[in-house]
């Protein structure tokens, strides 16, 4: 892909300093390297995990170590860090009293070493299962292997003995251990549930293993382990399967993720082990702060093999925000530190393309049921609010300007429905549209049909009278006849429609409620103090515009009023977004609309995009540089990722990397 030079000015100095230092490289050879960075995964801390589901035959570890060498070259190919298999894995989990056979446990030894012969020339950690000999007892053991060396050996801490599973009967639990270093296959290892293993060269990448059971307890050990600074926590679990266990399942990896704030994968054991006893339906799953990144099919035949990329930035914003984490971590420091941190290189190797789901819309999810939801609660929030303020001032009016654009409308359909529930008339609603001199037909016919639909008290206040005399006063080429139409123009406009809903609300006893969404705010597209920055209560202040659109939408959909207001309100959605304060003969190169209307997103970025900047630079904090990347995942192929179905296609775009630069700049 080649890309323009200039599109790389937010990509860190420190990616490229060596490659220019290079005597011998070109220039043309320093911009290929550069742009290559762009889009490496790993410079815009993001790591790719799998977990892997093999086929497994009940004590046969020789080709239970194949199958296990097999998925993880793929997982290699792919370019994972991480690849993790299901609770003893290569002994199979269902091998009952068999377990105490030491033809068995040898076997597990030798198959073991042929994963780690194999590692030498792959990229993951592969985090496997067995059985192990410790101090005279057997431990039902997860062992991480990367690049030829064994890191450490993890024994299962909490072990099942009910209905289902009987492990006290022939394995003990972690507090049994006595050696806290083993010898294994010649080398001298770490041992214990107290292991943390870090990532010397990917910043944030600090994995801990756990085994099925623990996730079930009350407080697993993997809890320990975020608050000491695990970022990816995997679980080797065996677990069979029951009528509706997945779902509790997958309930505890999403809350575990959650309330670690971290990446939480899951391997169950799937076909192959013996079902005497139980069945098996192979689950895997990968969770990222109780967002679900990527989960097998259940009851497969054959081996699977699921990846993902993990955010470990966002991760380790969301921890610098979240004080409480903190804080349950220094409640818990003395026993945080006693945990063990093994170092291991990952080691460099470009990884492109994301395997996960950036949506387009983050204020909107494109899944129908939970983006109904989430308008739902937005829409009543916002009544609650404004239902709230006026009982607590005592207050029974509003006054709102009526524009026909997207926002007045949104303002307006809460106090509709706010004077509903207060069982006050909705002509308390006092309603002005206030033209001036670009106003035009359509969004003023649009303003008194929407005020006409929903029975509010309908007004209308010419403010050009007012505005020429404040240009008059002011001595502006305007009030001269001179088609000057600058910042001035525009704020005189901006300002006196303010400054009449005030006068307005003083006189009639009213609160004056303001139409600015979050987009205009975070963008200061807003005329400050007299003017749209100011009222007394603002219900959109929280809102960004692109959820406003589907605010709109969904009340359309949902039925929340009757037919004549949904038809103004579709009519509002197709009508190109302007502040209309210059006149449309006199919008200039760029700024017009088609048709002539004055633009705002010419002027200031489509909002679509604006927002998804504007997301993760306040969510997260994050780089230019990575939002862009980001962004260009997102919106440069629009045949590509998931639309909210209620998106008409023509409203579908897309943005080349080009684009995204100069606005998110």
């Amino acid at each position: 892909m080649a890309l323009d030079p200039r599109l790389l000015w937010t990509i860190p100095q420190r990616l490229y300093t060596t490659a220019t230092a290079d005597q011998g490289m070109t220039s043309a050879t320093s911009t290929e390297s550069r742009q290559a960075a762009f889009f490496d995964l790993q410079r815009h801390g993001l790591v790719r995990a799998a977990v892997c589901v093999p086929p497994v035959r009940v004590a046969d570890p020789a080709r239970n170590a194949d199958a296990t060498i097999a998925l993880a070259r793929r997982a290699s190919d792919l370019g994972c860090a991480v690849a993790l298999f299901p609770e003893l894995g290569i002994s199979a989990y269902s091998n009952e009293d068999l377990f105490h056979q030491h033809a068995l446990l040898d076997a597990c030894l030798a198959g073991l070493g042929r994963i780690l012969d194999a590692s030498r020339t792959l990229r993951p950690l592969i985090a496997v299962g067995l059985p192990l000999r410790v101090d005279g007892r057997l431990f039902n053991c997860a062992v991480a292997v990367h690049a030829g060396r064994v890191l450490g050996v993890v024994p299962k801490t909490y072990l099942p003995n009910d209905h289902e599973f009987y492990e006290q009967r022939q394995f003990a639990g972690a507090d049994a251990a006595i050696a806290r270093e083993i010898d294994l296959l010649g080398a001298s290892v770490p041992f214990g549930n107290d292991l943390l293993l870090a990532a010397t060269d990917v910043d944030g990448l600090i994995l801990h293993m756990e085994l099925c059971e623990d996730l079930w307890t009350p407080i697993p050990p993997s809890t320990y382990a975020a608050l000491a600074g695990a970022t990816v926590l995997l679980n080797l679990s065996a677990s069979n399967i029951t009528i509706g266990k997945a779902r509790y399942r997958n309930d505890l990896c999403a809350a575990q993720s959650g309330k670690c704030i971290a990446a939480y994968l899951y391997s169950a054991a799937g076909p192959g082990e013996s079902t005497t006893d139980l069945a098996w339906d192979g689950h895997a799953v990968i969770f990222e702060n109780d967002e679900l990144l990527a989960q097998s099919e259940r009851f497969a035949r054959d081996e699977q093999l699921i990846a993902a990329d993990i955010d470990l930035e966002r991760l380790m914003a969301d921890r610098m925000r979240v004080t409480s984490f903190s804080d349950a971590a220094q409640a818990h420091r003395e026993r945080l530190r006693t945990l063990r941190r093994v170092a291991f290189t990952l080691g460099s190797r470009q990884v492109d393309g994301l395997m996960r789901r950036i949506e387009r819309f983050p204020y909107v999810p494109a899944q129908t049921e939970t983006r109904d939801e989430r308008c739902y609660e937005a829409y009543n929030i916002q009544v609650h609010g404004l239902a709230k303020r006026l009982q607590s001032t005592g207050i029974e009016r509003v006054v709102i300007g009526i524009s026909g654009g997207l926002d007045s409308t949104q303002v307006l359909l809460v106090a509709a429905r706010t004077m509903d529930r207060l069982g006050l008339p909705r002509a308390n609603i006092l309603a002005y549209t206030l033209p001036g001199f670009a106003t035009s037909n359509q969004t003023r016919e649009n303003a008194h049909r929407l005020m006409s639909a929903l029975g509010t008290s309908a007004h209308e206040i010419d403010i050009r009278p007012s505005c020429q005399q404040m240009l008059a006063d002011l001595g502006h080429p305007y009030a001269r006849g001179e088609p000057c139409y600058d910042i001035t123009f525009e704020n005189v406009q901006a300002g006196e429609r303010t400054s009449h809903l005030f006068r307005l609300a003083n006189l009639h006893n009213a609160l004056v409620l303001g139409t600015g969404d979050l987009s205009e705010l975070a963008l200061g597209w807003s005329t400050y103090g007299v003017g749209d920055h100011m009222s007394h209560y603002n219900v959109n202040a929280s809102v960004p515009k692109t959820l406003i659109q589907y605010l709109i939408r969904w009340v359309i959909g949902s039925g929340q009023f009757d037919a004549p207001t949904n038809a103004v309100l579709q009519a509002i959605l197709d009508t190109e977004i302007s502040p209309e304060l210059v006149p449309a003969a006199a919008g200039g190169a760029g700024v017009e609309a088609p048709g002539g209307l004055q633009s705002t997103e010419a002027k200031i970025g489509p909002y679509e995009l604006q927002d998804f900047n504007t997301y993760y630079v306040t969510r997260y904090g994050l780089r230019p540089s990575k939002v862009a990347f980001l962004a260009w995942h997102a919106w440069h192929d629009r045949t590509l990722g998931h639309w909210p179905d209620n998106l008409p296609p023509e409203k579908r775009n897309e943005y080349d990397l080009a684009t995204i630069r100069h606005w998110l700049e």
